[in-house]
């Protein structure tokens, strides 16, 4: 079992950056595969960003590519997203997922834990 609580949302203008948190609780964090997810009102929610247990490996949607970063840091059982170059395109609630299978996947359903959201407002 893995609880996850998301923080660093906020308002940013076109421009500016954000490093989102994600703190999880349970003994499988770090044998997880990671996900950041976003959902923008009256859209699907849509894969941002993955990163494997061991960080070896990460992989990113296109449009977030060169300007979005996802890490972890398993002694502190978190993973971040570091948002820069943010534009008005990006607003969404975001939200921090784990998996408990191996491998990248970009569908929401192959992810088995999920937080409850961080807002993250872009203003032009």
């Amino acid at each position: 079992q893995v609880q996850l609580v998301e923080s660093g949302g906020g308002l940013v203008q076109a421009g500016g950056s954000l490093r989102l948190s994600c703190a999880a609780s349970g003994r499988t964090f770090s044998s997880s595969y990671m996900g950041w997810f976003r959902q923008a009102p009256g859209k699907e929610r849509e894969f941002v960003a993955g990163i494997s247990w061991n960080s070896g490996s990460t992989y990113y949607a296109d449009s977030v590519k060169g300007r979005f970063t996802i890490s972890r840091d398993n002694a502190q059982n978190t993973v971040y997203l570091q948002m820069n170059s943010l534009k008005p395109e990006n607003t969404a609630v975001y939200y921090c997922a784990a998996r408990r299978a191996l491998g990248t996947t970009t569908y929401t359903s192959s992810y088995n834990y999920w937080g409850q959201g961080t807002q993250v407002t872009v203003s032009s």
